[in-house]
């Protein structure tokens, strides 16, 4: 079949990619549809995307079949996994090709260091689940307090000084 609207190829199905359907991974093109594990068939995105060569998966499955395998390892605390993933069909490799993926939107405007942004107060890096932003930068739920009376504040409710927060209306509470 002709190419007529030219435009990139899909990495999985090699059909013609629009940009309303286009996701993008290590320079390749993907239809949504088709940005998927290799394996289990999850949904695929930035965050769990995992490339091996010319294979996308979705990190648990490329951890099963290209990570780190014996004691030590397993699914969790005080256990031990011994599952390559036969029951999936994963095929167990033992070379490492192993790519991180990087994400290319990161915050300009966060304090980044080793990739996690980190909070004013303590320094200490701060994820997704315990993350409040305030004066611009991204704080700890146990942080994000007065530094004069300790009072938990809301983005809405604070004031900032030289790099702290306060309580509204300045650094003169009680």
């Amino acid at each position: 079949m002709p190419n007529w609207g030219g435009g990139k190829k899909c990495g999985v199905c090699q059909k013609t990619v629009y940009f309303a359907e286009e996701v993008q991974c290590e320079g390749s093109s993907f239809h949504k549809s088709c940005f998927l594990c290799m394996v289990c068939k999850k949904n695929l995105d930035s965050t769990t995307v995992a490339v091996h060569g010319e294979e996308i998966y979705c990190k648990s499955c490329y951890g099963k079949k290209y990570g780190p395998k014996g004691y030590g390892y397993g699914q969790g605390a005080g256990t031990l996994s011994m599952d390559k993933g036969e029951s999936l069909g994963i095929k167990h490799e033992e070379t490492p090709g192993h790519r991180p993926t990087t994400n290319p939107n990161a915050s300009k405007f966060a304090q980044k260091i080793g990739g996690s942004e980190r909070c004013p107060r303590c320094t200490q890096a701060v994820y997704a689940a315990e993350k409040v932003i305030g004066a611009g930068k991204s704080w700890h739920k146990s942080c994000f307090r007065c530094a004069k009376c300790g009072k938990g504040l809301e983005s809405t409710t604070l004031a900032d000084k030289d790099g702290e927060i306060y309580c509204k209306g300045g650094w003169s509470c009680s």
